[in-house]
């Protein structure tokens, strides 16, 4: 599948305390991506959304996990994580303020 939309590719940014942490530190955010999402196409989305300049982009598929609540079991749903690195004194100010 051939993904040419970056609101597509992009799904939704990770706001958590350890996400906070890290774009805090080392200038990283962490996005949920589509899963057939490329490095290089979460790389060119995020430049063309944010208007920022992409060092790194690493990526994590998660697994699903078992779940169940009384008697009926199942699974959570699988994910694909993007963590992208920005050039050093770059920001993306959605996510400042936030956590």
């Amino acid at each position: 599948m051939k993904l040419n939309d970056p609101y597509k590719i992009v799904i939704k940014p990770i706001i958590t305390e350890k996400a906070s942490d890290m774009r805090d530190r080392d200038n990283v955010y962490m996005f949920y991506v589509h899963p057939d999402a490329t490095k290089q196409s979460i790389k060119r989305s995020i430049e063309k959304l944010f208007s920022v300049d992409v060092v790194s982009v690493r990526v994590i598929n998660t697994a699903p996990k078992p779940r169940q609540r009384g008697q009926y079991s199942g699974k959570t749903a699988s994910r694909k994580k993007a963590i992208v690195k920005l050039k050093k004194d770059q920001t993306i100010p959605v996510f400042e303020g936030l956590v």
